[in-house]
């Protein structure tokens, strides 16, 4: 089984390998920074709402309950992971390049806990704001993110950081 002593696994280029993404920087190339998506999509999803009347297939005392608990849950998931990113002092945002893989705390568990988070805070606010369209939305969120991002960072994340990424993707799940 794979194990990772350390919190983190340092950069260090493969002189083969140029680092570069299709942008010509240092970073996954992804098709949009996940919170742009999300908070796109929501917003989409609770206009059209807000346009059609309707009621909610729940009583809004459990949407609204249920919605808090998976923002407070997500919301606690987001901050311990960005601590992780912050103790092994590389970069959170999509845009920015990695300077080191993050393989403890959630990141043990999970080797998105950021878009877990995310995915659960927009749950949160959809039920909380009891809009169906909105939960709707999430599906091409959530197929859009596994192909436009994670999938441009698994392989970004790969060139950059080889077998130490391959090792931890063989015993980490992408989600959960």
């Amino acid at each position: 089984m794979f194990h990772i002593e350390s919190h983190t696994i340092s950069y260090l280029r493969d002189p083969g390998m140029t680092g570069e993404s299709r942008q010509g920087t240092d970073t996954p190339g992804v098709v949009m920074r996940p919170p742009r998506l999300y908070l796109a999509a929501l917003a989409i999803g609770i206009a059209a709402d807000a346009m059609m009347p309707g009621g909610s297939a729940f009583p809004a005392w459990l949407s609204f309950f249920v919605g808090a608990l998976l923002m407070v849950g997500g919301v606690a998931i987001m901050a311990l992971s960005m601590r992780g990113f912050s103790r092994a002092g590389t970069n959170v945002p999509t845009n920015r390049p990695a300077t080191a893989l993050v393989t403890t705390g959630l990141h043990r568990h999970s080797r998105n806990p950021i878009y877990v988070a995310l995915t659960m805070i927009y749950a949160g606010i959809a039920l909380a704001a009891s809009s169906p369209t909105a939960l709707v939305l999430l599906l091409p969120v959530l197929l859009i993110m596994r192909y436009g991002v994670i999938a441009r960072e698994e392989r970004y994340l790969a060139a950059k950081f080889g077998g130490d990424y391959r090792a931890y993707c063989a015993c980490t799940r992408r989600w959960l």
